[in-house]
Order: C-alpha cells, then sequence, then structure tokens
C-alpha cells in the first residue's frame, strides 16, 4: 500500500492581497438633515471645511443662531487639524461617533455639526451614540461628492532650445502651468495629479537627454 501523501503541498498558493485605499472624497456644498427623536430635535449640517479656526467660528454663528439649544457638538475631518466635540454630552456619544461616519466615507476637508434641542426625554449613552450617528449619516445620503485629486508641484530648468519640446509635454499630461522664468536658462514650475507626475519626469528625461535639471520647491525660494 502507497504511503498517504501530504495533499497540502499540492495546493497552489494565492499571492497576498493588497488592500486598496479609496480615494478622498469632499463635497461642494452644505447639506442639511434634521431628525426627531423623543421630542428631541437634532439639526445637522455637513460641509466643506479646510481648518480648524474656520470650524470654531461656524459654530459660534450656530450658537448665535440656536441660543435655546442643549448643545452644538461636531466633528471636523481635516488632516492634523481634525477634531471632535461633544459639547457636554457624555463623552464619546456625539463628536467621536460624527466623525466616524466622516471617516467611514472616505470624506476630507468637511465638516459635521449637530445643533440638539433637548426634548425632556433622556437618550441613554447608546441612544446618543445612535442619534448623532444616524443625523450625519442620513445627511450625506444627498452629499454631492466629488474626488479629490492630490497635485504635486514640480519645478525644471532647461535649455531655451527646449521650451517648446516642455511646453508641448507639460499640454499633454496636463499640467498646470504656473510660472515660467527665462533666465540663463527656462525655468518651469507646473503642477499635475501627483499619480501621473513620476511618469511624466521620466519621459522628459529621456527627451532631454540629461540636460533638464529638477530643482526642489525650497531651493527654488531660497533663490529668489
Amino acid at each position: 500500500m502507497a504511503p498517504a501523501q501530504d495533499f497540502w503541498h499540492h495546493i497552489p498558493l494565492r499571492p497576498p492581497q493588497r488592500k486598496l485605499h479609496p480615494m478622498p472624497q469632499t463635497i461642494n456644498t452644505a447639506i442639511h438633515h434634521e431628525l426627531l427623536i423623543k421630542k428631541s430635535r437634532f439639526i445637522a449640517c455637513v460641509q466643506p471645511m479646510t481648518d480648524r479656526a474656520s470650524a470654531q467660528k461656524v459654530v459660534a454663528e450656530l450658537w448665535e443662531q440656536h441660543p435655546g439649544a442643549a448643545h452644538v457638538c461636531w466633528a471636523l475631518l481635516a488632516g492634523g487639524q481634525s477634531a471632535a466635540v461633544d459639547d457636554g454630552e457624555p463623552s464619546g456619544t456625539a463628536g467621536r461617533p460624527m466623525l466616524d461616519v466622516l471617516r467611514h466615507q472616505d470624506l476630507e476637508g468637511v465638516l459635521a455639526t449637530v445643533v440638539r434641542y433637548f426634548g425632556g426625554i433622556k437618550l441613554g449613552a447608546g441612544g446618543l451614540v445612535r442619534a448623532y450617528t444616524d443625523s450625519v449619516a442620513q445627511a450625506l445620503l444627498t452629499a454631492d461628492k466629488i474626488q479629490i485629486i492630490k497635485q504635486r508641484l514640480l519645478i525644471c530648468s532647461a535649455p531655451y532650445s527646449m521650451e517648446g519640446l516642455l511646453r508641448r509635454e507639460l499640454e499633454l499630461a496636463g499640467a498646470s502651468l504656473d510660472n515660467v522664468l527665462h533666465a540663463n536658462d527656462v525655468q518651469f514650475e507646473f503642477s499635475l495629479p501627483d499619480n501621473a507626475a513620476d511618469a511624466l519626469i521620466i519621459r522628459l528625461n529621456d527627451a532631454g537627454h540629461g540636460r533638464i535639471t529638477w530643482i526642489t520647491p525650497d531651493d527654488a525660494a531660497e533663490a529668489r
């Protein structure tokens, strides 16, 4: 009788799947939604916002518009200036759940605010989390989302004889030509989507045969 074989060795192994990170999105305009839960009103707004100072100004304006409100809770998703504020609600029941909704939808550069008028019936921690989560999530159902395309700034110099070629290549790549300086050489400052930048650099280097010099933005600033 033939010895048993370890059949696991004959199963082909699949390569590990690389996790894809969705592109961040933002919204075009402010969107609103209102919920009534056990006589409490939750008035939500999600709007484009780039920094914490601007967000705090919006919150101050909401207090002026709603002087009788019990709470104005908010969450900002804006890179290093992100924030989650419960404004007197039990810790972790308002700002953090709102921020989690924004993150779950891969948003960036947005502010979510919820003005609460207390209706006299306590909702409990779980009820508050659901109320603030639903307020923001339902507002976002009508959001006009747009993809954020990260731009890269590039600066290079080249002989005058290559100016026409560079201009054509930049136009074909869809780059935005920000500045052109004419000195001993021609210096181009331009920006384009980050995921297209490396291919353009290779193409220009091949076309330039070593005559194109790349300059970092810091070096360019020091030279001025």
